[in-house]
């Protein structure tokens, strides 16, 4: 999961069992008053989207296709360290699950859609 503005800020993001997912909407919905649930359109999306249909909050399904290899690049691009960075990059295994970079991609793809309907640039 992950929540970012309109400008696509981190604001936070983390990795969350799904049996926590209506629990952790509650909280990002008291601190940061959502407007949009933005969810990929394949693994679960029709479970997070019935499952959260009761918070009132807009969802939006996004494609997200190749965003899980885009997520894990960014992962190990911003957790590899040392001598493991001559290694290439397709080479490298995630420590830790990386979900919460996907989200931020799934929200970055939306934002830019809608910027670009607008006409803004960001």
């Amino acid at each position: 999961m992950a929540v970012v503005d309109e400008k696509i800020q981190v604001l936070v993001k983390k990795v969350i069992p799904i049996e926590r997912l209506k629990e952790t909407i509650e909280d990002f919905e008291k601190k940061f008053g959502l407007t949009q649930i933005i969810i990929g359109d394949r693994t679960n999306s029709n479970y997070i989207r019935e499952s959260l249909t009761s918070f009132g909050i807009p969802i939006v399904t996004i494609d997200e296709d190749k965003s899980t290899i885009e997520g894990r690049y960014r992962y190990l691009k911003e957790h590899t360290k040392g001598l493991a960075r001559l290694m290439p990059i397709g080479l490298r295994v995630p420590k830790e699950p990386f979900d919460d970079y996907v989200a931020v991609i799934l929200a970055e793809r939306y934002l830019r859609i809608i910027h670009r309907q607008s006409g803004e640039n960001i």
